[in-house]
């Protein structure tokens, strides 16, 4: 079990003595933020569904940061697969002091067209597994004086957009949960942040570049030229821009950062 982090010791760095919990962390803006936390001293334990990325990422923190590193295979949509995940990850490296909640999903479906399984399969990993990932770690926060709790939302949580109603629904519901929980716990010395991405290089825009491909014969540059025009600065996000304001809120000098909705997309949204 991680040793407890020894207050005023010269030369520490941030997270030194910290267990940091990243859902989806196998790839992506999950991958980046682990490495991320890793850097900062934090012992990271990953999670999320595919073991091979999981475990590989997994040792290849440890190697590089020389910190504890662990991962636990999960479904999200299964509350007891995550009541199961944290007590394991508590057991191998203790109490999460850190927790990111960066997984999700996004089905592209006209409205008329999403059903119900379509929309509660997006809020079951969206907005119902946050929840259910800071229940399993608010308590011990609370305990022990200090929390981070910070999820990846999207601009999807601050604006519209078509053909995308569930995931929308989803990403404004974590906002409003984390807006509710931060004044909840505002004199515990626990944060709760969003942080909200616009269009990221990631799988989710690689399927999004891939549907519409599929279904407009559009080539695939000028797919990617619509996708990167709502970005003043005509690019995707890169994971480790993300990663970094995550790292930012995560640290104990961000201790008066709590409620808030950090966007990382180039000026889309002001």
């Amino acid at each position: 079990m991680l040793a407890t982090r020894a207050a005023g010791t010269e030369g520490q760095k941030p997270l030194d003595g910290r267990h940091a919990v990243v859902t989806g962390g196998g790839r992506g803006i999950g991958a980046a933020v682990a490495a991320a936390l890793a850097a900062q001293g934090a012992a990271v334990t990953v999670m999320g569904r595919n073991r091979d990325n999981l475990q590989s990422h997994a040792a290849g923190l440890e190697a590089e940061h020389g910190r504890p590193s662990a991962f636990e295979v999960v479904d999200l949509a299964d509350p007891a697969q995550i009541e199961h995940a944290f007590a394991s990850a508590t057991a191998r490296l203790g109490p999460p002091t850190v927790l990111v909640n960066n997984a999700g999903i996004a089905l592209p479906a006209p409205f008329h067209r999403t059903d119900l399984h379509l929309w509660n399969k997006v809020f079951a990993v969206d907005a119902t597994a946050p929840f259910l990932c800071t229940r399993q770690v608010l308590k011990g926060m609370i305990g022990a004086g200090f929390g981070r709790i910070v999820t990846i939302s999207s601009t999807a949580g601050l604006t519209g957009y078509p053909y995308v109603a569930a995931y929308c629904a989803a990403k404004h519901a974590t906002i409003g949960m984390t807006r509710a929980l931060a004044r909840e716990v505002a004199k515990t010395g626990v944060t709760v942040n969003c942080v909200c991405p616009g269009y990221t290089d990631t799988d989710i825009v690689t399927n999004a570049l891939d549907n519409i491909t599929a279904k407009t014969g559009m080539p695939r540059e000028q797919a990617l030229a619509e996708i990167v025009s709502h970005n003043p600065q005509g690019r995707l996000i890169e994971p480790r821009e993300v990663a970094d304001a995550v790292a930012w809120l995560c640290r104990p000098g961000s201790g008066s950062v709590t409620g808030q909705s950090i966007l990382v997309a180039g000026g889309e949204l002001m």
